[in-house]
């Protein structure tokens, strides 16, 4: 059997914004969609994303109103994965970067979003699933410890 890809696990249907939209209507949509984390396009084109801890410390914690525009709290940077990649090469690129989810991108348009939930999810790939987890979540303090 030939092994999955990206493109036949990925979610395809992304909330997205653009940079005409606001701080308040990225956590609006955030709270609509039980989300954390959304694309930034213009047009097709990925230009960024906005997670909700980019909302909490590029927004708020910098006094930011709901009123701010997108480009006050997105984060450009970001890595990106062909549709076409294997699902194990997904899920070793998530472990080793420490990502959650990774934007599907083919020909500089965004197709999809591949999340760590979906490498267990969506196949049986719990094993790799968990081990990009593992090193996701590793080495990070708990929530009130010190």
């Amino acid at each position: 059997m030939a092994s999955k890809t990206v493109r036949d696990i990925m979610s395809k249907d992304c909330v997205t914004v653009t940079l005409q939209d606001n701080v308040y209507e990225i956590a609006l949509k955030m709270k609509q969609h039980d989300i954390g984390f959304v694309a930034v396009v213009e047009g097709k084109k990925l230009i960024g994303v906005v997670t909700d801890r980019d909302l909490v410390v590029r927004g708020y914690a910098e006094k930011h109103s709901g009123s701010t525009a997108v480009d006050k709290v997105i984060t450009k940077d970001i890595a990106t994965i062909s549709p076409d990649t294997s699902v194990e090469e997904a899920a070793k690129m998530m472990a080793k970067d420490q990502i959650r989810r990774l934007p599907v991108v083919e020909n500089g348009e965004l197709v999809g979003i591949v999340a760590i939930g979906d490498l267990a999810v969506r196949g049986s790939f719990e094993d790799e699933a968990g081990e990009a987890l593992s090193k996701i979540s590793s080495d990070k303090t708990l929530v009130g410890s010190r």
